[in-house]
């Protein structure tokens, strides 16, 4: 049972067993799948229990309503990610923190590449804007990246200052989200545009190293 998992059913108030963390996480990732396709009106718990072939009382057993199913796919969406930054980070732990940054940078592209993760981002960026717990949990998860990316990148090059770094280590954010757009379902394939991530990872690689 991850970390991540135990944090998304920290409302629910009756202890949980190892089954009912498989359950939760069933239950989670069926939401996530609704979520991304057909975003917060298309997610019902209804729809969640038939898509996991449980009752809707057992859905609300973990999740009592639908915010606190959406919160809690928020909160589990969020410690994946970090648990992804720690992952690299310990298993390149002699590697130079260049190589950390470009995994790190690797890693966010993988991220756009998937269509479930695509989907669930564009619909939290929705939902922040009229949802306060929304926001303030992509607030969280944009300031993980800028301080993990701040990390990576901190005097690599000694004529940058530490504040210009800050401000370049949320650029670079901004930058790899951005590609997000460019990969919107349905969208009509641009030749124009087949080596935007390679001209992506180049130009984050400048911004990390080039005063």
């Amino acid at each position: 049972m991850s970390p991540a998992l135990k944090t998304s059913l920290q409302r629910k108030t009756s202890s949980t067993t190892e089954k009912g963390y498989a359950r939760a996480n069933d239950i989670l990732q069926a939401a996530r799948e609704i979520f991304a396709s057909e975003g917060y009106g298309g997610l019902s718990m209804r729809r969640v229990a038939a898509h996991v072939g449980v009752s809707l009382s057992n859905v609300q057993h973990y999740y009592r309503n639908k915010d606190m199913l959406v919160e809690a796919l928020l909160l589990d969406s969020l410690n994946q990610f970090q648990e992804r930054i720690d992952g690299i980070t310990a298993s390149m732990e002699g590697a130079s923190r260049v190589d950390q940054f470009m995994a790190t940078v690797d890693m966010f592209l993988e991220e756009l590449g998937n269509p479930v993760i695509r989907g669930m981002f564009f619909e939290f960026w929705a939902l922040a804007t009229r949802n306060t717990f929304a926001s303030t949990l992509m607030e969280r998860m944009q300031s993980r990246e800028r301080k993990a990316i701040y990390k990576l990148i901190q005097g690599l090059s000694p004529e940058i200052p530490d504040e210009e770094y800050m401000l370049r280590a949320a650029l670079i954010v901004a930058q790899i989200e951005g590609l997000m757009l460019f990969r919107v379902r349905n969208r009509p394939s641009r030749p124009e545009l087949a080596g935007l991530e390679s001209a992506a990872r180049a130009a984050v690689l400048r911004l990390a190293m080039q005063a």
